[in-house]
């Protein structure tokens, strides 16, 4: 059996928001439920569970809270070449005590070539032009 090709692969999206951001994450997936629709989602704790309550009919894979380890799981994710986009929803006025975990994801975005979106107007630019990477094929090793 032969692995899928990138192509073949929906595309992968991990949604992030700090607490003073996540409405603002509920009202952008609201407006682009359609389009996102087509593509994996992959959530933190809460953000996931508020966005699955405003739109049902997405599937998400909810995974950790951030602070508990959500981040990492996402940097993993990025780092095995599962996602081809994360769009994260910074609060940048308020201390977070994850922060180290925040740039982590930073790095781990440029270091591997993923686009990421620090607010909503990125993440509109993204999607109107499509600009999502499809994940690499999984192996099946």
């Amino acid at each position: 059996m032969t692995a899928p090709t990138a192509s073949a692969i929906a595309p992968a999206i991990a949604l992030v928001a700090h607490d003073a951001r996540k409405d603002d994450m509920v009202a952008f997936v609201r407006a682009h439920e359609p389009w996102l629709s087509a593509v994996r989602l992959f959530a933190t704790g809460t953000t996931g569970s508020r966005i699955m309550e405003a739109c049902p009919a997405l599937d998400v894979t909810r995974l950790k809270s951030g602070p508990l380890g959500g981040d990492q799981q996402i940097g993993a994710m990025i780092a095995e070449g599962k996602l081809g986009g994360l769009i994260f929803f910074i609060d940048p006025l308020s201390p977070m005590p994850h922060d180290v975990d925040v740039m982590a994801l930073t790095r781990l975005s440029v270091v591997y070539d993923i686009p990421m979106a620090l607010n909503r107007a990125t993440a509109e630019l993204l999607i109107r032009a499509d600009g999502f990477a499809r994940p690499a094929p999984i192996s099946s090793d």
